[in-house]
């Protein structure tokens, strides 16, 4: 029995000094590996609760879906903007032909933005809608009106008429990081607000769907989930903050396939206080042309630095030249803000009112200095060349001479001798091309050409002659 006990006791001893050792040690394990030449690596403590210590998504979600509404717009004719942001990229495949049943109608999403009925949307949602339908996530419906539309960012203020609505405040999308959490909240295929999560992928996306004259492109992109139906509906961090407002997915199908693309808040907050202050768009213009410095250009120029975007040209008398930029420059930061790509100079210059005081940091010929700039407004491009220049639409025109109206059998006539990113390029318009009438009334005179082009909405008819002899005609909706 003594022999029994002893073994018993020795045994009871081991056990209990195991349990010590045991919980001494897992309150400080630690993970050790090494590297493939066997040198280890420093051990890194290891918390067995870590693994769920994900982030919490209730709070923002709560927030957010009460704030997002469900947006049914109804059209003359099929819409064909709408499709063309959930089907911009070919991931092999085409997508199916759609069916459309008259009145053509569109599902989207909006985000309030004030307690008495202001909504931000996509100017895709509700571009040239005849009647426009709000439904809230309580149920509620109203008929909303159309307070301002901007296709170069594709926004849209619209409002309804209610008192007291929850509402989504701003974030700064400046300060979202990638790799970062973030929540899309809309009514992807007609259903009532679905929440999905992911994480910022990538910023200041170019994608090139924009496509008008000055388009400001430099989204958010995300692996969030977001479908048709989700197009204007609210990109929120965790802190239930709106920091993006999502507005296409990159698909062959038209259905999500891995990313989607937001404008980041900073412009939407742009956008959305000059409609209510201004009841327009109020944008700031640089005067400059540019472009974006690659590895190769780096080498052909002699750079060992790749920041920022080259100079090719200062417009003559606009808000560059005056505070002494010159062709050649590399601007390299705005206000601190870094600039790295077309996408990051637009997204800053869209931010800017016109009378905007910044101070441009620019690269020339070796040394680094500050320049203070004062924004002019994007009215005065049309004027900003010498008095026998006119820049519209992206294209820069200019009178032909004596001989051009010789050799051409021409009395009038103004050349395109520079061609942009704008709606005349992307109608199919190639530089060279001599502008003769507009809607059948000729242009004699740069005033002419400026009535027919500038400020104008809806379509006109472009007639003109290429230096070949080529005789061409251009329907361009303007």
């Amino acid at each position: 029995m003594k022999r029994i006990a002893g073994i018993f006791l020795i045994a009871l001893v081991g056990g209990v000094v195991s349990l010590g050792l045991y919980k001494t040690f897992e309150g400080n394990r630690h993970v050790f590996s090494q590297r493939p030449d066997g040198i280890p690596i420093r051990p890194v403590n290891y918390n067995p609760s870590a693994a769920f210590n994900q982030p919490d998504f209730e709070a923002a979600a709560a927030i957010s879906i009460h704030a997002v509404v469900h947006i049914k717009s109804e059209f003359q004719k099929k819409s064909l903007v709408y499709d063309d942001f959930f089907e911009f990229f070919n991931f092999g495949g085409r997508p199916q032909p759609k069916e459309y049943i008259s009145p053509y109608s569109a599902m989207g999403s909006g985000v309030i933005v004030s307690p008495d009925g202001y909504i931000v949307t996509n100017n895709h949602v509700v571009q040239d809608a005849t009647s426009i339908t709000i439904t809230l996530n309580d149920k509620r419906v109203y008929q909303a009106s159309v307070v301002g539309t901007d296709p170069s960012t594709d926004l849209a203020l619209i409002r309804i008429d209610e008192k007291e609505l929850p509402f989504l405040t701003y974030g700064n999308s400046d300060e979202v990081k990638i790799g970062e959490w973030v929540l899309a909240v809309g009514n992807p295929f007609n259903l009532t607000s679905t929440v999905t999560a992911g994480i910022v992928s990538a910023k200041a996306r170019n994608i090139n769907i924009l496509g008008s004259q000055g388009a400001i492109e430099s989204f958010i992109q995300t692996d969030a989930a977001i479908n048709p139906g989700n197009s204007g509906g609210a990109l929120v961090n965790t802190r239930g903050e709106l920091i993006g407002i999502n507005a296409a997915i990159a698909s062959g199908t038209g259905y999500y396939t891995g990313y989607s693309f937001a404008i980041p808040v900073n412009i939407v907050r742009k956008v959305v206080g000059d409609f209510m202050k201004f009841g327009k768009i109020q944008r700031a213009f640089l005067g400059v042309y540019y472009r974006e410095i690659d590895d190769q250009f780096a080498k052909d120029k002699g750079f060992t630095d790749l920041r920022g975007v080259y100079l090719d040209d200062v417009t003559e008398g606009g808000p560059a030249e005056k505070a002494g930029l010159k062709k050649g420059d590399v601007i390299i930061s705005i206000d601190s803000t870094p600039i790295n790509g077309k996408s990051e100079l637009m997204e800053v210059i869209g931010q800017k009112n016109p009378g905007d005081k910044v101070t441009v940091k620019v690269h020339r010929e070796g040394k680094e200095f500050d320049l203070p700039l004062t924004m002019a407004s994007e009215d005065s491009k049309q004027t900003s060349l010498k008095d026998d220049k006119l820049i519209i639409q992206g294209a820069t025109f200019q009178e032909l001479t004596e001989k051009e109206k010789t050799s051409l059998n021409l009395d009038f006539g103004f050349k395109i001798i520079r061609l942009d990113e704008g709606k005349l390029k992307n109608s199919g318009i190639r530089a060279g091309f001599i502008v003769l009438a507009v809607d059948r009334q000729a242009i004699r005179t740069m005033s002419d050409l400026r009535e027919a082009l500038a400020n104008r909405s809806g379509g006109v008819l472009i007639e003109g002659i290429y230096p070949n002899g080529l005789r061409a005609y251009y329907g361009i909706g303007l």
